[in-house]
């Protein structure tokens, strides 16, 4: 029997931007979302720009709330690995590292005790010891990687960070990724490589103007997908 690692439920957003003294405007992001995120799956994410991919994940992190509707993690420990979110600047790699961790719910001493794995995976050598402000946006990348996968979230949301870096730390955090998968991690990843999505993904979710398209196998749903944005770009 399936086991569910997050239900959503008839979510509804909107974002608000204030217009004068009495008046905003609200743009709707989420009308009615419902889908189920099953234990141990890869779920890839799809749809157009401004579709409010970024956005569904910072709300299943819990970063945002929706205005009405329910996000169930059922106590599962959730960390989402995204290049503008995470990582406190005047911090080093290393603080860095230990407060994700305990942000997450683990200990200072569980954190440590993972900081030689993630340093080694990281590749960033002394400059883990340096100021996240003076790290380039690869080395961002590879630390909030590193540090995600190394502390063993029990649901990992990626948004666009594996096509980020060099050849080579990008093959190497998609066989990383593709290990967590068969060792039944929970992932969800939000990408614009369909061919990535495809070869890591058991299913994919394409949404569409705050709402479900379509849930389902990945090639399915990829066709379908490609096929729609082909006939919008006519």
């Amino acid at each position: 029997m399936e086991t569910p690692a997050i239900t959503i439920s008839n979510l509804h957003m909107a974002y608000r931007r204030r217009l004068s003294l009495r008046h905003q405007e609200k743009k709707p992001v989420f009308k009615g979302l419902s889908f189920e995120v099953i234990s141990g799956e890869t779920l890839g994410i799809v749809g157009t720009n401004g579709a409010g991919k970024s956005t569904l994940l910072r709300l299943i992190a819990g970063i945002l709330d929706p205005d009405t509707g329910t996000i169930d993690r059922f106590d599962n420990t959730v960390s989402l690995l995204s290049l503008n979110l995470g990582l406190d600047p005047q911090l080093s790699g290393v603080d860095n590292a230990i407060l994700s961790a305990v942000l997450l719910g683990f200990s200072k001493m569980e954190a440590e005790k993972a900081l030689p794995s993630i340093i080694e995976f990281s590749e960033l050598g002394d400059a883990i010891y340096e100021p996240v402000k003076t790290y380039s946006s690869g080395m961002q990348t590879r630390l909030g990687f590193s540090t995600a996968l190394h502390l063993k979230p029990d649901i990992l949301l990626i948004d666009e960070v594996l096509g980020v870096g060099d050849q080579r730390f990008q093959q190497k955090s998609s066989t990383a990724l593709i290990e967590k998968i068969t060792s039944n991690q929970t992932v969800i990843l939000v990408s614009h490589q369909l061919p990535q999505l495809e070869r890591l993904c058991t299913r994919v979710l394409w949404i569409e103007q705050g709402k479900l398209r379509r849930i389902g196998p990945t090639k399915e749903i990829l066709n379908e997908y490609l096929d729609s944005v082909s006939e919008c770009s006519r």
